[in-house]
């Protein structure tokens, strides 16, 4: 039996991923990644992210692993809360906490993030000093969605400005997903 490449959807979140994050860095390596384009990146609507989201995992003919950064990890659990399509595993990282002090205030729709278990396999990776959500936050959801906690030490945000360039810790966690999915 021929096992197929999944298809890998890229979601940044707020203000998009430059190109030194390693989302972009990335796409650059993984023939098989897209990014969801948003119509919007500097003031997000829960509601609209989570329609594009809906449209780009439609759109797809290979089994799916989502990529999400920051804001489009919360997009992800919207989303997976309402829809009917399936995929084979979601990499989850900095999950921020919409309730926090940091939450950036152009984003709309995100106050009440779902809290039950995700129908895929997913990883949430955990920065120790992530000024966007705390470890506790992480891990609570972690333990809400059934997700695997990853908690990788003091990488701030886990973005361009944490110096990561392609991320080789990341990319062994979504190797790992991909064999579990």
């Amino acid at each position: 039996m021929q096992t197929r490449t999944p298809q890998l959807l890229v979601l940044p979140g707020i203000y998009n991923s430059d190109a030194d994050h390693w989302q972009t860095r990335w796409e650059a390596i993984f023939p098989n990644a897209t990014r969801v384009q948003q119509r919007d990146w500097d003031h997000p609507s829960c509601t609209e992210w989570v329609a594009t989201l809906e449209q780009a995992v439609q759109q797809q003919t290979q089994p799916v692993i989502l990529v999400a950064h920051s804001l489009g990890c919360l997009t992800v659990a919207h989303w997976s809360a309402q829809t009917q399509q399936h995929l084979q595993g979601a990499l989850l990282v900095s999950v921020p906490d919409p309730q926090g002090t940091n939450f950036p205030k152009d984003a709309k729709g995100y106050e009440q993030t779902p809290m039950q278990p995700l129908p895929f396999k997913s990883i949430i990776v955990c920065s120790t000093n992530d000024p966007y959500g705390s470890a506790a936050y992480m891990q609570h959801c972690a333990q809400a969605w059934g997700s695997e906690l990853a908690v990788i030490g003091d990488y701030g945000h886990i973005n361009a400005s944490s110096g990561l360039g392609a991320w080789e810790q990341g990319q062994t966690l979504l190797a790992k997903l991909m064999q579990a999915a």
